[in-house]
């Protein structure tokens, strides 16, 4: 399943699922992304944000990549976002030589001006290979780099390898908007646009113009209805179906313990066996984990 400025629906955000001691849990790797392929997504981001790829080593990273690429047929996208390009190119290559079918970078938080991002991802392209498919995270929140939509349409005119933005601005509604006007005016090509936060403002956004959601959330195959439903131009259905989570997807949503609750209720579904988080990370308090229970139970008796 080839990926490109036409890709659409949903792309998983994928954690690194490890055991109490902070080893990698290969088993639920495994389990986890046939988790992934029971839920209906069309494809894996892994070693992102969500993954704690900063507290993998090099060696670690690529193990991950190619167990994946190995277990499933779903294009796999690896993020390859690195203080020095270096790494970048390192892990970007040998991800593209086991079967992954593209990259997603990150821009540093250190930038500041618009020449300064749009420098950035011209060198990281270069870094990485121009023939690697990269995807342009767009993360403001965390990443304290705002990139305005005239700046995005330079990035892309720039880099033809660029097929995809992974927009997670917030508020965000009328940068999807802007994007998919200055494509219907002829000065942006084809872009794939999927979009993160969680999942949080995706009702929307597929009306905006999003072709999918490229989140973490911890029922992807919510995401995947809801994506379906809107592209069909069943809005009502999908907005029954995503206000139904949204108590529970409010609650993931919090920062610092967002992938703790994630991480529980992804090993309550079963795709992992343990919620453990790599040193340093967060972990949920007795009461957090049966307010989760509760709004579990409410989910269910709603859906």
């Amino acid at each position: 399943m080839a990926i490109g400025p036409d890709t659409k629906g949903v792309y998983t955000i994928a954690p690194t699922p490890f055991e109490a001691d902070g080893k990698i849990d290969w088993e639920s790797l495994d389990s986890m992304v046939d988790f992934y392929e029971r839920c209906g997504v069309d494809g894996m981001t892994i070693l992102g944000i969500m993954g704690e790829a900063p507290k993998l080593d090099a060696g670690e990273s690529l193990e991950i990549v190619k167990r994946i690429v190995a277990r499933t047929k779903l294009p796999v996208i690896v993020g390859v976002s690195a203080p020095g390009f270096a790494a970048m190119r390192s892990l970007a290559r040998a991800s593209m030589e086991v079967g992954a079918q593209g990259v997603m970078i990150a821009p540093p938080p250190a930038l500041r001006t618009d020449d300064q991002i749009v420098t950035y991802f011209r060198n990281a392209s270069e870094a990485v290979g121009e023939d690697v498919p990269f995807v342009l995270q767009d993360y403001p929140l965390t990443l304290s780099v705002v990139m305005t939509p005239a700046v995005i349409r330079r990035i892309v005119t720039d880099n033809p390898a660029c097929f995809m933005l992974k927009h997670e601005d917030w508020p965000g509604l009328e940068k999807i908007s802007a994007l998919r006007g200055f494509q219907k005016d002829g000065s942006l090509r084809p872009l794939s646009i999927l979009t993160g936060n969680g999942g949080l403002f995706l009702d929307f956004e597929m009306e905006r113009g999003a072709d999918g959601a490229m989140t973490g959330y911890a029922f992807p195959d919510m995401l995947v209805d809801v994506v379906k439903l809107s592209a069909a131009g069943e809005r009502d259905k999908a907005h029954d179906l995503f206000d139904a989570h949204l108590p529970y997807l409010r609650y993931e949503q919090q920062p610092g313990v967002g992938l703790a609750v994630r991480k529980y209720v992804m090993m309550k579904r079963g795709a992992i066996a343990s919620d453990a988080q790599r040193k340093p990370g967060s972990a949920l308090s007795a009461a957090a984990r049966q307010e989760v229970d509760y709004l579990l139970s409410r989910l269910e008796s709603r859906v």
